[in-house]
This record gives structure tokens, C-alpha cells and sequence, in this order.
């Protein structure tokens, strides 16, 4: 996080861009600052409307949602708790690593994500997006290996049972 130019305080709403290779934005929205270190950003959001989900399924009027970001990694993780507080998923992005200033977080979504159910049974989600977008956005060999990395980082992290836990 570049600290010179700003420095959120606890509960600061703050800025998500999901992007596409190219720069467009694909989605945004807010999250209210938990904790932010050079290591890892923590934001948390509650979803206002009931969302039809592809890959999630209904996420409900509600639904909190804990999200990690990781300075110089290759993926960012959700962490979603029903509003009984029940954990509904885990959803990790393969992304290239997000840009963290002045109160914005941006990352490129390079399509491939896995979904983790509370039995931590997991599905790696969307490989042909990636290889479909990796031609049609021209990916080059550097991010198409990074990606890959990323990927076998996330089922490390899934297998070895070393994802995010709630923050306190």
C-alpha cells in the first residue's frame, strides 16, 4: 500500500475495481476497511439486494462478505457468511496483484476462480475463460505462468486448510 499518499483508518469505505486485461471495468463496488498492512488489506461487505450468483448460487439480502488482498500475489480471496453468520463459501480470483492507493483497490480478473464449500470440497472454476481471454486479450507467457502459479498456490492453500479466517 503506498502510505505516503494516503492512510485509511478502520472502517474507511473504500473502492474495488475488478478489471479486464484490457483496463475495463468489470464490476465495483465498496467495502468498509478492517485492517491494512504492506502485507494484506482486509475489507468487509454486506450485500444490500438478494445477487443470483453463476458459480455461488442465491447470495442473500445480507450476506457479509470478508475480502483479502494480497499486495504482490496473484489472487484474492472472499470469505461469505450467510446473515445467520453461517460460512456460505470461500471464492479465490486468480488476479494479477492489486494496485492498493488513495482509498482504491484495482485488479485484473483473470477469469479462473475456485469455490470452497464448508466441507472444503472445492471446484476450480472457468479455465476456458481464461484460455479463451488469454488469446483474445493476447495474455503473455509471464502472466499465463503467473496465473498458473497462482492457481496451484490457492489449492495449497485449500488442501493444507490455510485460507482466511474471519477477523476478530
Amino acid at each position: 500500500m503506498n502510505r505516503d499518499s494516503y492512510e485509511p483508518a478502520f472502517g474507511a469505505e473504500i473502492t474495488v475495481n475488478s478489471r479486464k486485461y484490457d483496463g475495463r471495468v468489470r464490476r465495483t463496488w465498496t467495502g468498509g476497511l478492517v485492517s491494512s498492512t504492506d502485507e494484506l488489506v482486509v475489507l468487509v461487505g454486506r450485500f444490500e439486494d438478494e445477487v443470483k450468483h453463476h458459480d455461488l448460487g442465491k447470495i442473500k439480502k445480507g450476506t457479509i462478505s470478508f475480502e483479502y488482498f494480497w499486495p504482490g500475489h496473484w489472487y484474492n480471496i472472499f470469505r461469505f457468511h450467510n446473515p445467520d453468520t453461517s460460512l456460505k463459501a470461500y471464492y479465490c480470483n486468480v488476479a494479477m496483484p492489486p494496485i492498493i492507493e488513495n482509498g482504491t483497490i484495482d485488479f485484473v480478473d483473470l477469469d479462473i476462480d475456485v469455490v470452497v464449500w464448508p466441507d472444503q470440497q472445492y471446484d476450480v472454476l472457468d479455465r476456458d475463460d481464461f484460455e479463451r481471454n488469454s488469446t483474445k486479450y493476447g495474455y503473455s507467457d509471464d502472466v499465463k505462468t503467473a496465473a498458473e502459479r497462482a492457481l496451484n498456490e490457492l489449492i495449497e492453500m485449500i488442501e493444507d486448510g490455510h485460507l482466511p479466517q474471519q477477523p476478530t
